[in-house]
């Protein structure tokens, strides 16, 4: 009999410090990947982290900050390997980065031929800020955070703030609750998120820090919805009266209202049956374009771009070789070719620009109509956060192509 128990006591022990060298093994592993500055331990705490953890061996997918902003680190584990069937035995399941602002690259306004909604699923579910007096956005695979950092440099450049995201790559079953991270793992990522931004700020020599992010993080709100509902950064278009025209959207893809965020969105989304109504009703003027077919086919997308982000949106313009043309602050206007106008207002002594994309070919149908709305969308924003100095394009912009 105490042979039995002195058995069980010593594989005990092997199987505990199994345990503890993965641990280990899984924390080096991470700090590695991202030069010390994502907390290995909340890493860890994320539910596909179990097993063995590894990173990929490549620089783009470590952290090397004398090599200059954005960066990257990818982490593995076998958990998701082996939930997710992979061939390798192990999955890439979180990505930490960070970056500056400003960065290295524009800020794109949406495209007349994207699409605002998730292609791969039944719903959308649009980021929404994290609140608790942070910077940051809660989106369905991650968080990201901005600090301010006017004082810090990054390779030799001045900076104005700094931003670090934590996401899980790709998350789904079983790794998932109803189509969505869950509560825990959001939990883990704001604060992942969070600690990241604050030891980058330490690096580069910022004063500031963030707070500890809120406990409860709620889930995303699922869309489109109806436009007569409206509440948070489409509001205004409901109280506007607008989707009861017959030619305008009926939907709206929105989030809670932040005025804090470097890009504040708000959707508009032709439901299936009017979209399919319009079509019909104006073959002749849509010339064979092609009738919508997809949900979300015909929308139109709204984004007001603050503080440094403002001073580098760019549009997209018709013609493969053309490059895009920036919204300059203080200006106003509409890209060559495309329907893709802006504004521009000035808060708090901080630029912002504010755009408008209608879908191709919605944009035959419905751009005069879309004049007014774009008015009130920027005059209703602008007002909310005590902007003056607007700018809007003249009235000849909203010609159809």
């Amino acid at each position: 009999m105490n042979v039995l128990v002195c058995l069980v006591a010593v594989a005990g022990i092997g199987w505990g410090g199994l345990e503890i060298w993965q641990v280990l093994y899984g924390r080096h592993q991470i700090n590695e990947a991202c030069a010390g500055l994502v907390p290995a331990g909340r890493v860890l705490a994320l539910s596909p982290a179990g097993g063995s953890i590894s990173h990929r061996l490549a620089a783009e997918g470590t952290i090397e900050l004398n090599a200059g902003l954005p960066q990257d680190c990818e982490i593995f584990s076998t958990e998701a390997g082996e939930k997710y069937g992979t061939d390798s035995g192990e999955r890439w399941f979180f990505t930490g980065a960070v970056g500056v602002v400003p960065g290295n690259k524009a800020v794109i306004a949406d495209d007349p031929i994207s699409s605002i909604l998730d292609s791969y699923a039944d719903y959308t579910y649009p980021a929404q800020p994290l609140g608790g007096g942070i910077t940051g956005l809660v989106s369905d695979t991650g968080v990201t955070v901005q600090l301010p950092c006017p004082e810090g440099k990054s390779d030799g450049e001045s900076i104005k703030a700094l931003w670090a995201r934590a996401s899980l790559m790709d998350p789904g079953p079983p790794f998932t609750e109803n189509g969505q991270l869950t509560a825990h793992d959001r939990s883990v990522l704001a604060e992942t998120a969070v600690l990241t931004a604050n030891n980058l700020a330490a690096r580069l020599g910022c004063a500031d820090r963030l707070p500890d992010p809120p406990e409860d993080i709620p889930a995303l709100t699922e869309g489109p919805t109806s436009a007569s509902h409206a509440d948070g950064t489409c509001a205004w278009y409901r109280k506007a009266g607008f989707a009861r025209q017959e030619l305008l959207a009926d939907q709206v893809l929105e989030s809670r209202v932040d005025d804090t965020l470097w890009d504040e969105q708000c959707g508009l989304v032709v439901s299936d049956t009017r979209a399919r109504d319009l079509w019909y009703a104006h073959q002749d003027d849509l010339k064979d374009l092609g009738e919508p077919t997809r949900a979300g086919d015909w929308f139109v997308s709204f984004h007001t771009y603050s503080g440094e982000d403002a001073k580098y949106v760019e549009l997209t313009v018709d013609g493969n070789d053309e490059l895009p043309e920036p919204a300059e602050p203080g200006k106003a206007g509409r890209s060559r070719g495309k329907s893709i106008w802006w504004a521009s207002s000035v808060c708090d002594g901080a630029p912002q620009i504010h755009t408008m994309t209608i879908a191709f070919p919605y944009d035959k149908l419905t751009t005069p109509a879309y004049e007014k709305v774009f008015r009130a969308y920027v005059t209703d924003t602008a007002k909310r956060r005590g902007c003056t100095d607007t700018k809007f394009p003249a009235s000849s912009t909203f010609r159809a192509n």
